[in-house]
């Protein structure tokens, strides 16, 4: 069973759909493993939590 694990910014719901909907068929493929196997994990981070170069991102804006 593969977990797919994505860090990134804070999506909509239906980014969200649309990011596991496009992970699993990929990676179902590539794999060759059945779509109902995969699983992703979205770990959000709003830009007050990501610092870059020295700085927060929400300061970057």
């Amino acid at each position: 069973m593969p977990v797919i694990q994505i860090n990134c910014n804070e999506l909509t719901r239906e980014k969200k759909r649309e990011l596991v909907k496009r992970i699993t068929e990929v990676s179902s493929e590539i794999m060759g493993l059945p779509e109902s196997t995969i699983t992703v994990l979205i770990r959000e981070f709003p830009p007050e939590d990501v610092g870059v170069g020295g700085s927060l991102l929400c300061d970057r804006e």
